[in-house]
């Protein structure tokens, strides 16, 4: 089962391909390998969909599947067992910890696309999760279901897709709401034709929420009762976070013709380095303690950081990341309350970093973007 797409372009290469294309290859690799039941509607079974994102090597040897999580198995597989069942998927973590990324890779893996989107705001309308209308269709004839705009969950409903809702938590209790008859009837009633759109098989929902939003708009415990929720955690060591910036900035460099991350990994290694000892409180060897700074400074974070590194080496120096072109970018990362931040951050330098073997270049250039 396949969803059509239709996307608007001049026909040059996008700059950021959905999964499904992105990954096209790897998706028809396992598909063909993929000799495992599949649940109705589902392109690959569980167990190929946890290999696509978890990485590995299919059974023949002949074709590496790339990871695109780096974390814990089990995680990944409570994610894709639970879109097996009846119930719905909330994937919950601090802002950084890929729950868009492992959303979108997941519906590529099971539904074969992942445009099915409804983006949450604070200002996301009950029309955005149920449906809208075509006001001249609607003026000139009346209700109809060809003046009918299905939203993503309709469409997805109606076609046995996989459907997302980024940030749950960031959209009205009273838009959320209009969930729950769809995750637990299965059905999304249309009063005005008289009629209800029924879920085909394969239809699931995946929704994602900063837990850092608690008390923004936080869930209904009728609608929390529909999900299945499952936590998404920071790295877990440095190695871990290393490898993920390392893997992205690599996706990300090519796309922008940008050099190879390995090129730069002392400085990765650093910039993981700093996010954790201010995310943590505490020096790596445990020594030091250290005040912690208003932000996040996720691994999301860090990935933009070496980005734009990399860019700033590519344009205005010779292609090698250095310490002077990561230091404004983790700079604008940390002090984000020039008041307080501030202060954190120059503490920081003067009793952790500039008391570190080989980390004076970098001591220097971050002094000088930070007078």
């Amino acid at each position: 089962m396949t969803a059509s797409k239709t996307s608007v372009g001049t026909g040059a290469e996008v700059l950021r391909p959905h999964a499904e294309d992105a990954f096209a290859d790897e998706l028809r690799a396992l598909a063909q390998a993929d000799d495992r039941p599949r649940p109705a509607g589902w392109l690959l079974s569980p167990w190929a969909v946890s290999t696509y994102l978890l990485g590995g090597l299919l059974p023949d040897g002949t074709t590496v599947i790339t990871p695109k999580y780096v974390g814990p198995r089990r995680i990944v597989e409570v994610a894709v067992t639970t879109l097996a069942t009846d119930r719905a998927l909330l994937l919950l973590g601090v802002p950084g910890t890929a729950k868009t990324w492992v959303s979108e890779h997941l519906a590529a893996a099971v539904s074969g696309d992942s445009t099915l989107l409804v983006q949450g705001t604070a200002g996301t309308p009950e029309e955005a999760i149920r449906y809208g209308w075509n006001y001249a269709r609607l003026l000139a004839h009346g209700p109809s279901r060809e003046a009918l705009v299905p939203s993503p969950v309709m469409r997805a409903m109606s076609e046995g897709m996989t459907a997302r809702v980024e940030e749950l938590t960031r959209i009205p209790a009273d838009v959320q709401d209009s969930l729950i008859t769809i995750l637990s009837e299965k059905s999304l009633p249309v009063p005005e034709l008289g009629q209800e759109v029924q879920a085909v098989r394969g239809f699931n929902l995946i929704a994602t929420a900063n837990d850092r939003d608690r008390g923004v708009n936080d869930l209904s415990g009728a609608l929390r009762r529909r999900f299945n929720t499952v936590v998404l955690p920071l790295p877990a060591t440095p190695e871990a976070e290393v490898d993920i910036v390392s893997r992205r900035v690599g996706q990300i460099g090519r796309s922008l013709d940008l050099p190879p991350a390995p090129e730069g990994l002392e400085e990765i290694r650093r910039v993981v380095t700093v996010f954790r000892e201010l995310r943590d409180g505490v020096s790596a060897d445990g020594r030091t303690r250290i005040k912690t700074p208003s932000g996040t400074l996720s691994t999301a974070e860090a990935i933009s950081v070496v980005t734009g590194g990399l860019a700033l080496a590519a344009h205005f120096g010779d292609g090698v990341l250095r310490p002077a072109d990561v230091a404004a970018g983790i700079l604008g990362a940390v002090v984000r309350d020039p008041a307080s931040d501030r202060v954190v951050w120059q503490e920081y330098l003067e009793t952790v970093v500039r008391e570190r073997d080989g980390w004076q270049d970098f001591y220097r250039a971050c002094r000088e973007v930070s007078v």
